[in-house]
């Protein structure tokens, strides 16, 4: 293992996030905050509890596991982007790095930013409602399993995108929409029976169900069931960046 090469790519990409702090990290921030505001205050007045917990406390894990997914994406499909559309990809690729050290030298930096704004946003919630976390080392790991999962996600984006246009595509128009519809603002178990059947074939359900545990000790979905899934969308990355290097797809051309 080339340590020197993994550290060198991972310090290069820190290095451009806090160079653009305000768009990498400020600004998703101030709209989670905005959320807060909204929901928490505005509806979270007509809506007394959900589940027994207070629902400006209640929307937390969600708002936190919207923010995670979006930034984890967007990091590491631009992290790996950048560099296909500057042409220096090729000297990475030419360098004696195998596609492991790549690998978990853009991964690694794009999972730490994400990490790190999960933590803000945290820290920023606290200052909106009040907050308990009975099983803070299952946040963490659940926090960290996710964002390295969709940091997997967002490189083999990266990779596949021909144009900025196409970065953008699938956070906004799928990752979004199915994080607003996998229980964010509320509770699977308050939809009809039909609606809460088809909400279960939605995989941000189990993330923001199990992260939601983490906090209270109540779940959507068996947290056994939830750890699964998120394992089997890593794996699923896995396959597809083992895939990418394997062929040299949109890498070599």
């Amino acid at each position: 293992m080339n340590f020197h090469a993994v550290k060198a790519i991972y310090m290069f990409e820190m290095a451009r996030t806090w160079r653009t702090i305000m768009q990498s990290i400020v600004s998703p921030v101030l709209s989670t905050s905005l959320y807060f505001v909204v929901f928490g205050a505005a509806i979270g007045t007509r809506i007394a509890e959900v589940d027994g917990i207070a629902y400006g406390t209640f929307i937390v894990p969600g708002l936190i596991m919207l923010s995670l997914l979006t930034q984890s994406i967007l990091n590491a499909s631009f992290g790996i982007y950048f560099p296909r559309f500057t042409g220096t990809i090729y000297e990475v690729l030419s360098a004696p790095v195998s596609p492991l050290e790549i690998v978990l030298g853009y991964v690694g930096a794009a999972a730490t930013k994400s990490i790190l704004i999960g933590l803000i946003i945290l820290a920023t919630a606290a200052l909106f409602v009040p907050l308990r976390i009975e099983h803070p080392f299952w946040m963490v790991a659940i926090l960290a399993l996710t964002a390295v999962t969709f940091c997997m996600f967002g490189f083999i984006i990266g990779i596949w995108a021909d144009g900025f246009e196409r970065l953008q595509m699938i956070p906004l128009l799928i990752v979004s929409p199915l994080t607003f519809l996998g229980g964010t603002f509320y509770s699977i178990d308050m939809l009809p029976p039909l609606w809460r059947t088809v909400s279960l074939f939605n995989p941000v359900v189990y993330l923001v169900s199990a992260f939601r545990w983490s906090f209270f000790g109540t779940s959507d979905v068996g947290v056994g069931l939830s750890v699964a899934m998120v394992l089997a969308m890593l794996a699923a990355c896995l396959v597809g960046v083992w895939w990418i290097f394997r062929t040299g797809y949109r890498l070599k051309t």
